[in-house]
Order: structure tokens, then C-alpha cells, then sequence
């Protein structure tokens, strides 16, 4: 249906109603709409091999979960930016060991274990906005569905290595199936007995790097940056039983 004009009204008037008119219609084209009902998982993600670093004899810590915690900010774009949102996803179930004599570690988490807009997290982030839960449902259903194709390539996963005494991780990030090498500074406290370690950092990273095509609509009008800014805080400890599925005997990263 072409738009109507509106002859009788005031100038200001006459913009606010068709501003309003646009908003409208983005709202009812959106995809930012709930996902569909859920549908049958496909067959289990392989499980990944044990590093080859991982030898006899060598002290091992194991991821913590409950006191990790890697976030990753993406920010609006396009012409008409100032109609959507900036977004904070989070992973808080991280599984991985490390080998602090060796200077190695590797750690991984499923992308469809990722919360999407924390309340906490966004105000973490200089977010003044909340979106509706119906929007945060629809970008959480883009995100995995339409832009990571998170059921083929489920899994986030980093090798990395340090110098000692460094204040820089040279880290191979695999993601979408493709992996890409970078350099992350860090910061790295270890406890006296050895039996803790807490490392955090922050890096940025272009979602065009890993093969993936950011979501854009109205021909890149209303999009998402290339760039995602990454922030880690990880801690590892001998308390095998606290890493859950990274502990001693998994063996592996689990399918689900």
C-alpha cells in the first residue's frame, strides 16, 4: 500500500506522523522476533581431541565455570542504527585445562549455552537500554540460527601458548570452522602453592575474519559491526571436581 500524505497538518506534525508510520513497519518486518518452536537436535558435535600438550606428569588446572566468565559486545550499525540495539552475549560455562609450567592452555564452550542481553552484563558494558524479551529471544534465535549456524559448528574453541614471564597469549581461535591466530594481551595471577591461576583480557575481533556474514536487513539499513569486542575472565584450579566436564578423564570436550 503507497503512503498517504498528510495536506492538512503542520509540517512537524506531518514528520512525527510518518516517522512514526516507519517505526511501525520495522516493528511488523522485524526478524527480531521470537525463534520458532523448538525442533529435534541434530547428531552430537564431535568430540575434540587431548591436546597433545597434556603429557604424563604435568600439572594440570581445570577450568572453573562458576568463576568464568567470557562476554562479547556487538554494536549496531547501518543508516538506521538508532532503531535497534547493541547486544552482550556471554558464555559462563567454560570447560579447559591448563599447563602453567608449559605455558599452554585450550578451552571451549557450545554457542547454544550463550546468554544474550544480561541485564547486568549490558550495564557492565555502558548499555542504558534493555531490550523486551521478545527481542532478546529473536536475537538469541539469529544469532545461533541464521548468522553462527551454531547447530553445524556448535563449539567455540582456543589453543594457547605463553612465554614465560609474558604479558601476551599467542591464541588459535577456532570458530564457524574456521580458526584464526592472534595476539591477546593478559593479565595471569597464580597462586604461591600453584593451585590457582586467574587470567583476564580483552581483544577485538571481526566476525568477517571467521567467514561469517554479520546480520544486516533493509538492504545493510539496520545491521550489525563486523567488529565484536571480546573480554575474558578465566580461573583454573586443581579441584577437578569443580570444572565438571573438563576434569580428569573426560577425555574430551563432550557432544551434546
Amino acid at each position: 500500500m503507497p503512503c498517504q500524505e498528510f495536506p492538512l497538518l503542520p509540517p512537524i506534525r506531518r514528520r512525527a506522523l510518518l516517522a512514526g508510520a516507519c517505526a511501525l513497519l520495522l516493528a511488523a518486518c522485524s526478524p527480531f522476533a521470537p525463534p520458532p518452536a523448538a525442533q529435534l537436535p541434530g547428531p552430537p558435535a564431535p568430540a575434540a581431541p587431548l591436546p597433545s600438550w597434556q603429557q604424563s606428569g604435568v600439572r594440570m588446572l581445570y577450568l572453573a565455570p562458576q568463576e568464568s566468565l567470557l562476554t562479547i559486545t556487538v554494536r549496531r550499525g547501518g543508516a538506521l542504527a538508532r532503531l535497534g540495539h547493541d547486544h552482550v552475549v556471554a558464555s559462563r560455562t567454560l570447560q579447559g585445562t591448563v599447563a602453567p609450567a608449559l605455558g599452554r592452555a585450550q578451552f571451549q564452550f557450545r554457542l547454544d549455552e550463550m546468554s544474550v542481553d544480561e541485564e547486568e552484563l549490558r550495564q557492565a558494558a555502558g548499555l542504558t537500554t534493555m531490550p523486551s524479551a521478545d527481542a532478546i529471544a529473536g536475537t538469541r534465535h539469529n544469532m545461533l540460527a541464521r548468522v553462527l549456524d551454531a547447530e553445524r559448528y556448535p563449539w567455540v574453541r582456543v589453543e594457547a601458548r605463553r612465554e614465560s614471564g609474558s604479558e601476551v597469549l599467542d591464541a588459535d581461535i577456532t570458530l564457524h570452522g574456521v580458526t584464526r591466530s592472534v595476539r591477546v594481551p593478559v593479565q595471569i595471577t597464580e597462586a604461591a602453592d600453584g593451585r590457582r591461576l586467574q587470567a583476564s583480557g580483552s581483544l577485538l575481533l571481526k566476525q568477517s575474519d571467521f567467514g561469517i556474514v554479520p546480520f544486516a536487513i533493509l538492504g545493510g539499513a539496520m545491521a550489525v559491526q563486523d567488529q565484536m569486542e571480546l573480554a575474558f575472565r578465566i580461573t583454573a584450579t586443581d579441584d577437578a571436581a569443580a570444572a565438571g566436564p573438563s576434569g580428569p578423564g573426560s577425555g574430551a570436550v563432550p557432544g551434546r
